[in-house]
């Protein structure tokens, strides 16, 4: 899948916008010692002196586009606008197809953080953000499912990172390539994969 945000709209974006996303694309294929600024710059049409001006280092840059792209909230977004029904097969869909959504789209910064974790001390901490959060989330949905009798008495917390660890696994796996398991598409995983959980832990 690819990342939606594309340096082909590039007329509608701000120059921040530009470098940002630049250097996203040029960091994921090249890794961030095998690119410059120069060439940062170049890529989203402008000077290098723009991009020192408005960011000062390439590690400034690349912090700011993970700030800027990889929101924790953005889960939490979702889920509002899609809206969770109370009812454990339809909403684990939902939060899993809303996973695969959000992983799919910031892949570019998940397997540079994967990969440069040497180089760049810290960036892990802010891809942690996300995963966190959807715990958090998680985990507060089956507690209310629990509560309103729908959900076995388990630890929630538990199953919300089983949940999770199950989902992250199968993206991970088509991180690089989407042939590792060809007879498994990830909407066959994601609907069996939900009837299992949904069969567990519905009293």
């Amino acid at each position: 899948m690819s990342n939606s945000h594309n340096l082909s709209n590039s007329h509608n974006l701000s120059n921040d916008d530009k470098l940002l996303l630049a250097a996203i694309d040029l960091i994921a294929e090249k890794g961030y010692n095998g690119v410059t600024t120069l060439e940062i710059a170049g890529a989203a049409g402008l000077s290098e002196k723009t991009l020192f001006r408005r960011f000062r280092s390439k590690q400034n840059l690349l912090e700011t586009a993970f700030d800027r792209y990889h929101n924790a909230e953005e889960m939490t977004k979702l889920l509002n606008e899609r809206q969770i029904v109370w009812d454990l097969h339809s909403d684990l869909q939902l939060i899993s197809r809303t996973y695969h959504e959000i992983m799919n789209r910031n892949r570019k910064m998940i397997m540079i953080s994967i990969k440069e974790e040497g180089n760049l001390p810290g960036f892990r901490e802010r891809t942690q953000k996300h995963p966190r959060k959807l715990l958090e989330i998680l985990t507060n949905y089956f507690n209310t499912m629990y509560e309103k009798g729908k959900l076995i008495h388990t630890d929630s917390e538990l199953q919300a990172w089983s949940f999770m660890m199950m989902n992250f696994g199968a993206f991970m796996n088509n991180l690089d390539a989407d042939e590792n398991y060809p007879t498994v598409s990830l909407e066959a995983f994601i609907m069996e994969s939900v009837q299992t959980f949904t069969r567990a832990l519905t009293p």
